[in-house]
């Protein structure tokens, strides 16, 4: 398991001042195997890191890279990480390391994204530093931690529906998407700023030699650190959000949504681009900066991640892995699997045999030694292979609000299948895990990517506080289920408020 630092460490000597705050902690290297680089770290010290192997997993069905595994030597120390897909930095070798992006998702991705000309990209810090200064970047999304679905880091993404066979080219996400209630969650500037581009505008100095791609729903800002922030699909963006503007960590950017090119979902892509090793502009992996700012700013007791979603034919198994899970008491002590058949497992990793089609969501639930509880969602898209041709529907639930809920209130769902090729007749089919009534409505299945109604929306009360696990499903005109799950905790009068 990840060694996750506590945020409870002294900022002193990397937070001295304004100027510090706006020096960037992380340092990275690009590598190809062999070879051996000296890092100069944010404290003045150095460190020695060799990479000395790559080893990358394909799925079978698009065969896109689902794990990237680089054996790295640090300090004379050996690690091996994971690139990417919610991994967090390791601390080894005295220094904290990471992985962010590795060659092959250049091989049918977009080279473009990451800079990155060699064989893996290693990112360090000293042992006790924050990955990011933390009173200078703060969480983006107005609502909790993993609301509803992501697609984040290196994720192959195909937000069209699905995930379809014998991709020629593949997504991989080189930024980090939020879902969302489109309209509903605010989106927030992330650091202190200035605005280059916005609503299509941009300033002069940075229309060339920038990331800066200027689109209706976008804004762009600039930090000190030289960093610029996209936060795009913006369903609105504030007035006050202008080319030259100078804004503040916590000033409103407009609302979350799915303007431009989301595929259809709502959702906050916001990915950061800096200079890289190889002197391009690629993506900074802000994954860490996201765990960091929202651990400081609400303090949660323990966090479940079943992430990555995972794509596979019909007999194949994969291994469900809870094991990024994370607790401030220091340990996970219980893992529980759930799955959409009724069967369960425990562990932190189970192997499952996967022998019908569909968007499967199967639910993670975790345990601190304090009984603290949290719950996660592993997305398995499962293609027939007796029908390689029939698309898979998938289906995005979310809610708002995502905090402070009490019982009696309304929360507002909203849910969508993605359809391609197949009749979108048919219904999404609400369970909202209390004992009510199922409650049956119907999305566009994604007609109209851009259209203003094609999430279908209904309201619920929770009559009590309690931790509920809500599921929507659909049916496609070939039998073939499409679930997705949500975890909403509910409080009384009292505790919902704090």
């Amino acid at each position: 398991m990840h060694r996750i630092l506590s945020l409870a460490f002294s900022l002193s000597i990397f937070c001295a001042g304004s100027e510090a705050a706006m020096t960037p902690l992380v340092r990275a290297v690009d590598l190809t195997i062999g070879e051996l680089a000296t890092v100069e770290l944010a404290d003045n010290s150095k460190a020695k890191v060799k990479l000395i192997d790559l080893k990358e997993e394909l799925d079978s069905v698009a065969g896109a890279v689902r794990k990237a595994v680089v054996t790295v030597e640090v300090n004379g120390k050996r690690v091996n990480l994971v690139s990417g897909t919610y991994n967090l930095p390791w601390k080894v070798g005295g220094v904290q390391i990471d992985c962010p992006i590795t060659k092959g998702y250049n091989v049918k991705g977009t080279p473009g994204s990451w800079g990155l000309d060699k064989d893996a990209r290693l990112r360090l810090w000293p042992a006790e530093s924050p990955w990011v200064a933390p009173d200078s970047f703060i969480y983006p999304a107005k609502q909790k931690w993993f609301a509803t679905d992501t697609q984040m880091a290196n994720d192959p993404v195909y937000v069209d529906g699905g995930e379809a066979p014998y991709k020629k080219s593949i997504y991989y996400h080189s930024g980090l998407d939020i879902g969302g209630s489109e309209g509903l969650v605010e989106v927030v500037s992330a650091v202190d700023g200035l605005v280059v581009s916005a609503a299509g505008e941009t300033l002069p100095e940075h229309r060339r030699d920038t990331p800066v791609g200027p689109r209706y729903d976008v804004v762009y800002l600039l930090d000190e650190r030289g960093w610029y922030y996209r936060n795009s699909h913006l369903k609105e963006i504030d007035p006050r959000i202008k080319p030259g503007v100078r804004v503040k960590k916590g000033d409103r950017l407009g609302t979350l949504g799915k303007e431009g090119g989301s595929g259809g979902w709502t959702h906050l892509h916001f990915e950061i681009k800096s200079r890289q090793p190889s002197g391009k502009w690629g993506t900074q992996e802000g994954y860490a900066f996201l765990w960091q700012a929202y651990l400081q700013a609400n303090k949660p007791d323990v966090i479940a991640v079943a992430r990555p979603h995972h794509l596979l034919w019909t007999g194949e198994t994969v291994t469900l892995d809870g094991s990024k899970s994370w607790a401030a008491a220091g340990k996970v002590v219980k893992y529980e699997w759930t799955f959409g058949d009724g069967s369960t497992a425990s562990g932190a990793r189970v192997k499952r045999k996967y022998t019908t089609p569909g968007r499967h969501s199967e639910t993670l639930k975790v345990t601190d030694g304090k009984g603290n509880v949290a719950y996660d969602f592993a997305v398995v898209i499962v293609y027939d292979r007796e029908h390689p041709e029939r698309h898979i529907t998938t289906v995005h639930p979310n809610y708002h609000p995502t905090k402070g809920i009490r019982a009696g209130h309304p929360v507002t769902f909203k849910v969508r299948s993605f359809i391609q090729g197949q009749s979108r007749e048919g219904k999404e089919v609400w369970d909202f895990g209390d004992g009510s009534p199922k409650v049956e409505v119907r999305s566009d299945g994604n007609a109209v990517k851009l259209a203003p109604n094609g999430y279908a929306e209904t309201v619920h009360r929770f009559k009590k506080p309690g931790d509920y696990l809500v599921r929507v499903e659909r049916l496609n005109e070939f039998g073939v289920k499409a679930s997705g799950n949500l975890w909403v905790r509910v409080g009384d009068a009292v505790r919902a408020l704090k």
